[in-house]
């Protein structure tokens, strides 16, 4: 394996013309498309330039070298604000999304669904955390900062108060490992172009997508 080093905001990902018959001439089975801007709090700018340019770019490069199937990484933000559930077979439907990250998630995904030139397949993984016999994960982000909330305010207020809690509620949590799993057993599943994946806990009715599963997986729902 070698790291060929990119910009997801140039086109082609920044590979020359040169690296770009290189890789070509390797017949590419499988591209995986997993960069994205997923923080809140960054400029609308920036996010239409990491997830909608920056998908565009990926398949462009990935139709430049002819690859078997481009896998993209979305999420169930591609739903919006959509309320109930949001099916795998279902994207027009989405709903509220003035949110930047949300329409750059729709948006990003959209262009995937009208991709002619290859082959695709789409993954929505639920919330991501840690590997689920290690623990390890490369940053604290996303979800443990709202534990870490739940946690302080549990300490701060009488233990006679209610307050919210993981139980009493769902929260659709899957270690990265099974994301991993999923997506490469998914893959290399034969007759499943042009679909889409819940990757999400197979035991919860949160909807899941069991990496088995020989067509698209049931649904997820938006709380």
């Amino acid at each position: 394996m070698v790291a060929v080093p990119g910009d997801m905001t140039a086109p082609k990902c920044g590979l020359s013309a040169a690296q770009v018959r290189t890789l070509g001439a390797k017949k590419i089975q499988h591209f995986f498309h997993l960069a994205a801007i997923y923080d809140l709090t960054a400029s609308a700018e920036e996010q239409r330039a990491a997830n909608i340019d920056g998908t565009q770019h990926a398949l462009d490069l990935a139709a430049a070298l002819k690859v078997g199937c481009f896998h993209h990484t979305s999420s169930i933000a591609a739903a919006g604000l959509y309320p109930g559930v949001f099916r795998e077979d279902m994207f027009d439907e989405a709903e509220g999304l003035d949110d930047p990250y949300l329409r750059t998630k729709h948006d990003s995904e959209g262009l995937v669904r009208n991709e002619t030139r290859i082959k695709w397949r789409i993954y929505r993984p639920g919330m991501v955390v840690g590997h689920s016999k290690t623990g390890e994960m490369d940053k604290i982000d996303g979800p443990y900062y709202f534990f870490t909330f739940l946690k302080k305010l549990r300490e701060m207020l009488p233990p006679w108060m209610p307050t919210l809690g993981i139980e009493g509620g769902r929260i659709n949590v899957v270690p990265v490992d099974f994301v991993v799993d999923a997506m490469d057993h998914i893959a290399h599943k034969p007759r499943l172009d042009g679909h889409c994946f819940h990757l999400t806990d197979p035991g919860a009715d949160a909807g899941s997508a069991r990496s088995s599963t020989p067509s698209p997986a049931p649904a997820m729902r938006r709380k």
